[in-house]
């Protein structure tokens, strides 16, 4: 086993299932994270976990360091030691954060009846709570980036006016404009913006007319496929430091909104 391989271990052992939202049944041999459940967390294969762990895979990629880095939940510290021992330089501020900070992963763990997901500077889905999951459904591979589900994706349940859409689509555009200027050096950003210029000629045209639209607060229509249109208020909060978007979904006190909403929530 290499240094890697037994620093991956460790790490995937002391993680319970609880921290990262693995449903678990039965008796466990390890408290800890299975490979199975780090590959499905970080989307790798099984077999490629279990030979990095044994030292018969040896140059993982950046990207999947960082996919591992973010589903290890791994500090800033033991994500630069990560990205040493697979012999490569750790990411700079270059490129885009994706570490939630623990407050953060607290705050998502607590709030136990309001949706919140926490996305970077990209609009990058880096994490969400059960409630947020139950509201909007789950996204999977390049869906997880907001930018492109809009553009080039599936969309999602959000429902706009042909005003509100393009408003939308002018914000996303206006604040990836702003992340390729804060974080230069980030080769998966630019890989984004060069895809969805080439395969959306509404992205090609704002991009090029360079919007400036700030992202703000809204009220938006959520066509739940369970209890039909919600009408929900929808915030954002930045975390400064980390370069995150914190979104968070409310209904009115009292409201109709507000009884089926629980109803989606459970």
């Amino acid at each position: 086993m290499t240094e890697l391989g037994g620093a991956l271990r460790r790490w995937r052992e002391r993680l319970h299932p609880d921290e990262v939202g693995v449903v678990t049944a039965g008796r466990r041999r390890t408290s800890g994270l299975r490979r199975e459940e780090l590959a499905a967390l970080a989307g790798v294969s099984v077999d490629y976990v279990v030979r990095l762990e044994q030292g018969r895979a040896t140059h993982p990629s950046g990207q999947v360091l960082g996919a591992l880095a973010h589903a290890l939940r791994l500090s800033d510290d033991e994500r630069r030691l990560l990205f040493t021992l697979a012999g490569l330089a750790p990411p700079g501020r270059d490129e885009v954060p994706t570490r939630i900070p623990p407050s953060m992963r607290r705050l998502l763990q607590r709030f136990a009846a309001v949706p919140v997901a926490v996305f970077d500077a990209a609009w990058t889905l880096l994490d969400a709570n059960a409630p947020y999951v139950a509201l909007m459904g789950e996204y999977h591979g390049k869906d997880r980036n907001a930018v492109w589900r809009t553009f080039l994706g599936s969309g999602s349940r959000a429902r706009y006016t042909d005003d509100e859409r393009g408003a939308l689509e002018a914000e996303l555009v206006a604040d990836l404009h702003d992340a390729v200027r804060r974080y230069p050096g980030d080769a998966r950003l630019r890989a984004l913006v060069a895809e969805l210029r080439q395969g959306s000629e509404p992205f090609a045209r704002l991009w090029d007319a360079d919007p400036a639209r700030p992202h703000v607060s809204a009220r938006k229509r959520i066509d739940h496929p369970d209890v039909g249109l919600l009408h929900l208020d929808c915030d954002l909060l930045t975390v400064v430091h980390d370069d995150l978007r914190v979104m968070v979904y409310t209904a009115e006190p009292g409201s109709d909104d507000e009884r089926r909403l629980a109803q989606v929530i459970g």
